[in-house]
């Protein structure tokens, strides 16, 4: 799930990613803000699902993956739309 909070004074909008996984131990977000070295780690809740809030520039877009355990790499079903990638699949892709 991808919610987004925008603030009429200011210039980003407030992300909230939740996700969901069976047998996951870590979850992480790649490519947002076009930053596919830097992960945004999720903080796993007792649930078992993860989260992450994410400020992010209003009138944007971006394409993220999430990776589960380190090396699945996982389309969020929820997204915006996908945008066909270089290496042959799929980025979620976000619009603010």
């Amino acid at each position: 799930m991808v919610k987004k909070t925008y603030y009429k004074t200011k210039d980003y909008c407030k992300v909230k990613f939740s996700f969901q996984v069976e047998n996951a131990e870590t979850i992480e977000i790649l490519g947002l803000n076009s930053d596919w070295e830097h992960a945004v780690i999720m903080s796993r809740k007792k649930d078992g699902s993860f989260t992450a809030d994410v400020n992010l520039p209003k009138d944007s877009t971006h394409e993220f993956k999430y990776i589960i355990n380190g090396k699945e790499w996982i389309n969020d079903p929820e997204a915006d739309g996908l945008q066909p990638n270089i290496f042959g699949g799929t980025n979620s892709i976000i619009s603010l």
